[in-house]
């Protein structure tokens, strides 16, 4: 069945841009694997949190997800996914025929091209790596076609032969006796073993496989903004393929290791600065450390605990995209914890007098309260 990306985050299907995306950062923050180590169903819950949000907060996405089912832009329709594709859309009956009936249905080679297995790998990145993007190599060892018999696994000078078993179809018919009668089993050639050739000579090099392991050093290009938790599709650079069918995929699945400072939540960033209890009292201008390196930031006078300030487009860029996120610095006033008594003294002072300030304020005269 299709995944309910809305039902994931636990928002409504008309939920707002905003709506989703502030479900996502509760939800991601619950989950992250940083804080709960070693859990791995909260690690598999922020994948799908992370995989329903990489839908819905993309427009174009979230129209396709809502018009099919999937975020698939070759789904839909018929004969696509969800659609109506023959019999393979119905549980399967034509295998279920061709089993008992010899294949009176239809007629499927078995021996036909096919697509060659994907490879999946693990890479880690540091925090910065992940958000401005970067080229790294990453070796893998993958089977590849052999150049000496060009994949045929036959010797040069040889070519493979039709079975003369199944005569090429791959197949052979084996009829069994039950208490209902006669049936007929269609099962891969025992010959052959589903190949509908064989090889008299074999390839020295492969032995007869036509394919052979090599190990290879792949550039790959990590895009600014990916995340924890997403995959990178290298098309074409997985096993390759039997009879001519076309080679698999690399797959890289992706990890970010946490930053010292910075908290990520989708695209925004946050941070907790410490000032002190003056700077908050007074304003000053600070220094705000970001990914690019520390900028200026003017603090008001008056600011309180908690008071959390926007940096725009200063937080990670969007995938393939320029829009880039936000950073949101959180003020955490520090208070002393030693003083002097001179120290002390001058806070006992100034207090003072903002309690007879506030006191004289506080009333007004009986004229004026009319």
């Amino acid at each position: 069945m299709a995944k309910d990306y809305y039902e994931t985050l636990g928002v409504g299907r008309d939920a707002s841009a905003d709506e989703i995306k502030s479900a996502y950062r509760k939800l991601a923050k619950k989950y992250h694997p940083d804080l709960n180590k070693g859990d791995e169903g909260a690690a598999q819950k922020f994948k799908e949190v992370n995989e329903a949000y990489q839908v819905l907060s993309d427009d174009q996405k979230r129209r396709q997800y809502d018009t099919f089912g999937t975020a698939d832009g070759n789904a839909g329709g018929f004969g696509g996914q969800g659609g109506f594709g023959g019999f393979e859309g119905f549980g399967g009956f034509g295998d279920i025929f061709d089993n008992i009936f010899g294949g009176g249905m239809r007629s499927r080679p078995a021996n036909g091209p096919q697509r060659g297995s994907d490879i999946r790998v693990n890479m880690r990145l540091s925090f910065e790596d992940a958000a401005h993007g970067i080229k790294h190599d990453i070796t893998i060892t993958r089977l590849e076609r052999c150049d000496e018999c060009s994949g045929t696994g036959a010797a040069k000078g040889t070519e493979r032969r039709t079975c003369p078993t199944c005569n090429g179809t791959g197949q052979e018919r084996v009829q069994q006796q039950t208490m209902f009668g006669s049936f007929v089993n269609v099962q891969p050639c025992r010959t052959c073993g589903g190949e509908g050739t064989i090889v008299d000579t074999p390839c020295e090099k492969c032995k007869g496989k036509g394919t052979i392991q090599r190990q290879r050093t792949i550039a790959v290009n990590i895009p600014a903004g990916i995340d924890n938790g997403q995959i990178l599709t290298m098309r074409g650079e997985g096993n390759a393929g039997k009879r001519g069918g076309p080679v698999g995929d690399l797959q890289i699945v992706v990890s970010v290791k946490p930053h010292k400072l910075f908290e990520r939540l989708g695209n925004d960033l946050y941070l907790d600065m410490s000032i002190t209890m003056m700077q908050a009292a007074l304003g000053d201008e600070v220094e705000v450390p970001t990914l690019d390196g520390k900028v200026r930031y003017k603090i008001d006078a008056g600011t309180q605990p908690g008071t959390v300030f926007r940096l725009k487009n200063k937080g990670i860029q969007y995938l393939n995209s320029n829009r880039v996120g936000d950073l949101y610095v959180r003020a955490n006033v520090q208070i002393p914890k030693k003083l002097n008594e001179r120290q002390k003294k001058i806070l006992r002072e100034f207090e003072d007098k903002i309690r007879t300030k506030d006191k004289e304020t506080s009333f007004t005269k009986p004229n004026d309260a009319f």
